[in-house]
């Protein structure tokens, strides 16, 4: 069973959903006032996963994004770049779907707008105000929170700690608490006619309008970083419950912030240690306003498959340390499964990446029988399973992945697959049904479904194919005739430019490996 840590409760569950068999996902998007960083990458990557697992497991499942494009930022940002805030959102809304392309996350159904919204938002604005929950005051109106015993049940805050929103419209309020669901227009700020005079919508309330609509008036799960529990989600809740009279969400799941490793000066910020609690990963988390670079720099240094499992290689609820060193070891521990595709194509003839691999988790189930190399093949399966059972402890399951390589390698030198005459059907149809498993496996985690980029050309490393074969040539020579010494220094010296040599039974290969930076 499927069990889930709720923020609200501060507990893990069993996961239930409202209607059997389906699921609704909402997770707060960006807001596109700039080029996307890392950063905004992570909830995407790691509810695309737990997407894919929930399918896997037989759910239906509407996946929500919403795309916040209006706001003081870009209204900001308009003006001072002299543009419309509609030209400025279409830009980055562009630049954040070419990102969530590249990574590979094409699992979200809806990708609702602020400005799109707008009647849907007044009605609700409306109601709010009919039920004595809200109030305008001066072509402003504001959520009374003083009307809401629970509020602060998600963050734990009570309202006397709390720090008053504050703001241009604070003497309009009843209680420096409340906050604003709809904003008077300034001059020469975009506007859309209300009730209550030419404004525009708080942030808070479009979220809740926007689920509601398309997920119902209580949906499954709501997702987002751990900055916005509060004030954010509790200001969902607080308008939500108080205009429909029931619980909003069933699970809200909060993922951990990008870190800037150790040293928050890297991208613009003051140095911090690593961060585990909220009040920590808001001093270090990533984010415009301390210099991130654009996440499209960083696709063009690395692989997406590289930041995809560098994103799910930690657990969703912890801080992610980020940091180029981590981003470079990951993509050399992401070559052991491409060197594992290449051997496995070598011996079958068959592309990992064309396999027949379930979709569903009862179809993947099998018996090992006595065989040893199959029972550890269904034990890794099975682990990777409880992993994500667990709360998507994507970060487990990955080092599943890791182990279950390991064990088809060993399996192929153990049996001496890479030489032909060493092949029997049995084995090889044992070697297919482990890279099965790891293909279903991989998928489940949205890995491993298309070939990676291809590697640098000889070109392109200013090198030929002439040169690598005749110092390969040299190489082989050497260890015939017992010098060790200058064939190791071929080797070494190749390594350092980048060549990686493979010895195998039936000769010596050499590849370039893509290395970042260079």
């Amino acid at each position: 069973m499927i069990r889930v840590y709720n923020t609200l409760t501060r507990k893990k569950e069993p996961f239930e959903t409202v209607k059997p068999g389906q699921v609704g996902i909402y997770l707060c998007g960006p807001t596109v006032y700039k080029p996307s960083h890392i950063g905004h990458m992570v909830g995407p990557v790691i509810f695309d996963a737990i997407k894919r697992y929930l399918t896997y497991n037989g759910y239906r499942v509407t996946w929500v994004v919403n795309i916040t494009d209006v706001d003081d930022k870009l209204i900001a940002e308009s003006q001072r770049r002299g543009i419309p805030m509609s030209q400025v959102a279409e830009e980055m809304i562009a630049d954040y779907m070419a990102n969530l392309q590249a990574l590979g996350i094409d699992t979200v159904d809806h990708f609702p707008r602020a400005t799109e919204n707008i009647d849907a938002i007044i009605e609700f604005i409306q109601d709010l105000i009919a039920k004595g929950y809200a109030y305008p005051a001066d072509g402003d109106v504001y959520f009374d929170v003083t009307k809401i015993p629970d509020y602060g049940k998600l963050s734990g805050r009570k309202l006397e700690s709390m720090l008053p929103e504050g703001g241009e419209g604070a003497h309009r309020k009843r209680s420096p608490y409340d906050f604003a669901l709809w904003k008077s227009a300034k001059p020469n700020e975009p506007f859309w006619n209300s009730p209550w005079g030419p404004g525009r919508p708080g942030w808070h309330i479009e979220c809740s309008v926007m689920s509601s609509r398309i997920l119902g008036e209580t949906f499954d799960i709501h997702g987002g970083g751990l900055d916005l529990v509060f004030p954010h989600h509790e200001n969902e809740i607080a308008q939500s419950e108080a205009r429909h009279g029931k619980p909003m969400v069933r699970y809200w799941l909060h993922n951990g912030l990008m870190q800037a490793a150790d040293e928050i000066g890297k991208v613009g910020g003051r140095h911090t240690r690593p961060a585990d609690d909220l009040e920590a990963q808001q001093v270090g988390k990533i984010s415009k306003s301390k210099g991130a670079s654009p996440f499209r720099e960083l696709l063009a240094e690395y692989r997406p498959e590289t930041i995809r499992f560098f994103i799910l290689s930690t657990h969703y609820r912890r801080p992610i340390e980020f940091s180029e060193r981590r981003l470079q070891e990951m993509e050399t521990a992401v070559e052991t499964f491409y060197r594992f595709f290449e051997r496995f194509e070598r011996i079958t003839g068959r592309s990992f990446y064309t396999l027949p691999a379930p979709t569903r988790r009862e179809e993947g189930e099998f018996s090992p029988g006595d065989d040893p190399f199959l029972k550890d093949v269904h034990a890794h399966r099975e682990k990777f399973l409880e992993f994500m059972d667990d709360d998507f402890n994507t970060g487990g399951a990955i080092g599943e992945l890791f182990e279950l390589v390991r064990r088809l390698n060993r399996y192929i030198d153990e049996n001496r697959l890479e030489e032909p005459a060493s092949r029997t059907p049995e084995k090889l149809t044992n070697l297919v049904k482990g890279a099965t498993v790891l293909k279903e496996l991989g998928n489940v985690l949205g890995l491993f479904r298309t070939p990676p980029p291809s590697r640098k050309t000889v070109e392109e490393s200013g090198l030929t194919a002439k040169l690598l074969d005749l110092l390969v040539a040299i190489r082989a020579e050497a260890r015939k005739a017992k010098n060790f010494q200058v064939a190791d220094r071929i080797r070494s010296g190749l390594a350092e430019l980048g060549v990686v040599l493979e010895d195998r039974p039936d000769g010596t290969t050499w590849r370039i490996e893509n290395r970042s930076g260079d």
